[in-house]
């Protein structure tokens, strides 16, 4: 044997006794794979590879950018150590210094300034744990009323929406395992098929078993394309459309009567209501042919078992929590929730966007999805907490809303965890410079994101291979995340850096924990008893079941696989139904003379949010390297726009200029920009400071805008 053979098998000897394997957790969408990371060294290299691990959600199964996930944690450019500004430029501190800063600041701003100049900004993508400890944080800490999340601006609409009709918001109100045994699923402004497509499989299943599947949708995807029809509604048509469909229901009599009557109120006002609907009118608005609605209608409603599924395409609108609640209005109507194979499904975005939602970082919200407004919530969490109920601040504003009280001068100190408000909120070139006025800013992150480097003090967190916890995925089922990844640099995680904090301010009584598996024994505590109850939800009991679903009162009860099959959550045991005008309440971006055309937003599969951690990746970025423009060739014409050239996109609050991409899949009337980029890519400058009047969610999905070539 030569040598050089006797090298390769030492090589390859060396390379499996060195092999170390790290279970985790997907960082990106909701369906929260589970999954490993590989790592082997080869001669002082290191080798990287991720599969995909079994488990009851996406059944080891990966997508493109759990696979991928790793590049952006083991990235060069990720924060090693406190940076502080100073004289313009980031300097490194220790972080003993960067907390000394923070104290003096925020501790000056408060005794000049009062509590509620401080303000906390979190995120959908930090665990259950992290988000609990940052609304206590904000309120125990800081003691401002002033704390909200980036998921107000992802599943506001639908978790109002359920709130308001159901009593009660879990994402999923049946499990996945029963979308197979379906006879109609309505996707409504969802493209799963590229947004999460780990689900996909259950989809297919129900297709293969005969469910008629029915896409509402713009824009052509791979999600209408899979579709049996596709509805191709005009942006911000949703409440019409939804309506027509209820006025064929009640005309054709597919209701279940017997339902209606003794698991719903409203039904009859609604009914009177829809005597008002005119289906011309209703195809007239929609672009939608009255045969199609029709179509739709009788197929979802003579059918024994059916779901709707809602996502961003119906919810980031001005009127988005009235969308949602109409085509919940049609499950109610024909009695298909809380029954076998049958239910309503809103797709969270955000991998952690429903437990995020549940224990505190609203500003509405107290842990357990208890309300801060009413005060025997306020009392059951101040005494766990051990503070008096006086002075636990009562309810501030939504996350855009904070950047108009910093520019009205009210809010002057922001701490803004895991985010990147100045790409991911409307009117992107207001925040930018609402972010710019405030006298500090604290940024905890993976990146120096766009957001950050407007920061006076930058602090470097863990990523998902870094950092234990759990999570609750898309169906509601809480899933612990291992992490056991050496920590890169000094970064500590997001827990940490909280109690460091809060512990900098005097504030050790309230945060002093050695473990997150200690700050989750608390959360179980204050989640006893409210609407989305984890008390009975163990560490040891999510390795041995790999999830438990909530609500969860106890640890000999079983998960709560379906909602609502005796009663919904209101204190009458009824849902609520409501009437919504096909105009809306909220006057809607509409085309003019200088504004033709409709904008509309969405994701690609090989990005996520804005783009900052999977333009890290160089597998992803590779896929979409810059943003771009879907236009119809027709309209493209029209406009002098050619194919794959600049254009220059702009409306009322700003511009962008992106490249052109013909494509027929489009509507005439409208044109698509994906929204991972940043600056003069950025599509948010585009979105109005409009909000929805009930989740305070901006009208992302519908903008009036010109396109011109680009003269850059």
């Amino acid at each position: 044997m030569t040598e050089l053979m006797l090298k390769y098998f030492r090589d390859k000897q060396d390379a499996v006794q060195k092999e170390k394997v790290y279970d985790t957790q997907c960082p990106y969408c909701s369906m929260q794979c589970k999954m490993q990371l590989i790592e082997q060294t080869v001669i002082s290299r290191k080798i990287h590879k991720t599969i995909g691990k079994d488990n009851p959600t996406s059944e080891g199964r990966l997508c493109i950018k759990g696979i991928n996930a790793h590049q952006h944690a083991l990235h060069r450019d990720r924060l090693k150590e406190p940076l502080m500004k100073i004289d313009g430029t980031f300097v490194p501190v220790s972080w003993n210094k960067a907390l000394e800063v923070i104290k003096e600041k925020f501790t000056a701003l408060q005794q000049t300034e009062g509590n509620n100049a401080l303000s906390v900004y979190g995120s959908a993508s930090i665990t259950n744990e992290e988000a609990y400890l940052l609304g206590k944080f904000a309120r125990v800490a800081l003691g401002t009323k002033y704390i909200d999340y980036n998921g107000r601006l992802c599943m506001g609409a639908a978790a109002t929406a359920a709130n308001q009709t159901f009593g009660m918001d879990r994402g999923f109100s049946m499990t996945l395992d029963e979308i197979p045994k379906t006879r109609c699923i309505i996707l409504a402004g969802t493209n799963i098929a590229e947004c999460q497509p780990t689900i996909m499989p259950y989809f297919e299943r129900a297709k293969e078993n005969g469910a008629y599947i029915i896409a509402i949708d713009p824009r052509e995807t791979a999600t209408t394309n899979f579709a049996d029809l596709h509805l191709k509604n005009k942006p911000g048509s949703d409440v019409a459309l939804a309506n027509g469909l209820l006025k064929i229901l009640i005309d054709e009599k597919l209701l279940d009567e017997d339902f209606l009557a003794a698991r719903t109120n409203g039904f009859e006002e609604l009914k009177e209501q829809m005597e008002s609907i005119d289906l011309d009118e209703v195809a007239e608005l929609t672009g939608v042919s009255k045969e199609q609605i029709y179509q739709t209608a009788i197929v979802f409603g003579k059918e024994t078992t059916g779901m709707i599924f809602t996502a961003r395409g119906i919810e980031q609108q001005l009127d988005g929590t009235a969308a949602v609640r109409s085509f919940i209005n049609l499950l109610l109507a024909t009695g298909k929730i809380g029954k076998a194979y049958s239910g309503y499904g809103a797709v969270t975005g955000q991998g952690n966007g429903q437990g995020a939602r549940e224990h505190g970082q609203k500003t509405d919200q107290l842990p357990g999805y208890r309300s801060i407004e009413n005060q025997e919530h306020r009392e059951h969490i101040s005494k766990l907490w051990g503070i008096d109920e006086k002075d636990l601040p009562r309810k501030g504003v939504s996350a855009y809303e904070m950047f108009e009280k910093i520019e009205e001068g009210e809010i002057q100190a922001m701490f803004i965890m895991c985010s990147n408000p100045i790409i991911s909120n409307p009117n992107a070139n207001f925040v930018k410079k609402a972010l710019k006025k405030l006298d500090f800013l604290v940024v905890a992150d993976l990146f120096l994101s766009d957001t950050a480097k407007l920061a006076d003090i930058v602090l470097p967190a863990t990523s998902y291979l870094e950092d234990a916890g759990t999570m609750t995925n898309v169906e509601g089922r809480v899933m612990l995340r291992e992490a056991s990844y050496p920590i890169v640099g000094n970064a500590k995680h997001d827990w940490q850096i909280i109690c460091e904090i809060a512990n900098a301010l005097g504030k050790e009584k309230y945060f002093n924990y050695q473990s997150v598996e200690e700050i989750f024994e608390e959360l179980r505590l204050t989640s006893k008893g409210g609407k989305s109850d984890y008390y009975g939800i163990t560490y040891e009991r999510l390795r041995k079941e790999k999830g438990v679903l909530w609500p969860c009162p106890s640890p000999t009860e079983p998960s709560t696989l379906r909602l609502f099959e005796q009663s919904f959550a209101h204190p009458d045991g009824k849902a609520k139904m409501a009437f919504f005008s096909n105009h809306g309440e909220v006057k809607k971006p509409k085309t003019s003379r200088k504004y033709p055309l409709l904008l509309t937003t969405g994701r690609v599969m090989s990005h996520y949010l804005t783009g900052e951690q999977t333009r890290k990746s160089p597998s992803l970025a590779a896929h979409n390297v810059e943003a771009f423009m879907e236009v119809h060739p027709e309209t493209a014409k029209q406009y002098g726009i050619k194919k794959n050239t600049l254009v220059k996109v702009e409306s009322k609050f700003g511009w962008i200029v992106v490249r052109s991409k013909w494509s027929d899949s489009i509507r005439k009337d409208t044109v698509f920009v994906p929204f991972h980029w940043t600056e003069s890519q950025n599509v948010n400058r585009l979105v109005s400071n409009q909000l929805d009047p009930y989740c305070k969610m901006p009208g992302f999905k519908v903008s009036a805008v010109n396109i011109t070539p680009s003269k850059e």
